[in-house]
């Protein structure tokens, strides 16, 4: 009878038990890498992409919450839920892209100010108006900064430019001559504003991203429609309008990054 498995280990010599398990741990070593790269790529095309779901649906339900509290005119929920639209976003870029890339956190800089705006432009203080119109001028002046850092110029800047020369002269043109005639003092924080939204614009347009390019218009669209209800004249439904356009545009620039 031959003998056993067990048995003929038993009385291998001890160098070959030696070179028996280091061949052992070396196919040990390889298939942990091969089940780590495995893992890279599972989560990569899968879990990624599924957490990136989950975290913005969220943001997309916090806001929800805001746009019904502000279409039915509740303001104590809108209180709250307006601000924790912007913390949800904060958090789930946070998660999505760290802090190590020097563009996501001026992107993290640009939430934080507009985060800031939001719980200035809640207040009935004389100076809300002046000092949240401030938070998102610095607002503008970090996401142009996370734009330039991420890769931006060419043709796409060319047309954010051409964008913004037509936008500025129709209806920059409209709102700042009713800023001059309603609210004279307001001039110059108002014309600074345009300027530095209207560079965000270009910067996002040189990204060659459509995210990117339609949530940065979209934001320009909601400070726009803001402009013609306190300037101009009052916009039917314009409250809801104003939210529904400033998340969607904030949430389609973080997008961009991703």
């Amino acid at each position: 009878m031959a003998p056993s498995s067990s048995s003929a280990w038993k009385r291998a010599s001890p160098s070959a038990v030696r070179v028996a398990s280091r061949a052992a741990s070396s196919s040990r070593w390889f298939t942990t890498a091969d089940d780590t790269e495995q893992r890279d790529l599972t989560f990569r095309y899968r879990i990624r992409p599924m957490r990136t779901a989950g975290l913005f649906t969220v943001v997309v339900v916090v806001a929800a919450v805001d746009w019904w509290a502000v279409a039915r005119d509740r303001r104590r929920l809108e209180l709250l839920a307006k601000p924790l639209t912007l913390v949800a976003l904060i958090i789930a870029t946070g998660i999505l892209l760290g802090v190590e890339e020097p563009a996501h956190r001026w992107l993290l800089v640009g939430l934080l100010l507009s985060l800031a705006g939001d719980a200035l432009l809640l207040s009935h203080h004389p100076t809300a108006f002046v000092t949240g119109l401030a938070a998102f001028l610095g607002a503008h002046l970090a996401y142009i900064v996370a734009f330039l850092l991420a890769g931006t110029g060419g043709p796409g800047a060319v047309a954010g430019l051409a964008v913004v020369a037509v936008l500025v002269a129709t209806l920059g043109r409209r709102i700042l001559a009713a800023v001059r005639q309603t609210e004279p003092a307001m001039t110059g924080p108002v014309a600074a504003y345009v300027v530095a939204i209207s560079g965000m614009v270009v910067a996002a347009l040189g990204r060659g991203s459509w995210t990117a390019a339609v949530g940065a218009l979209l934001f320009y669209l909601s400070d726009a429609l803001i402009a013609w209800n306190r300037f101009v004249r009052p916009i039917r439904r314009g409250r809801l309008a104003i939210m529904t356009t400033y998340h969607a545009g904030q949430m389609l620039i973080v997008a961009s990054f991703l």
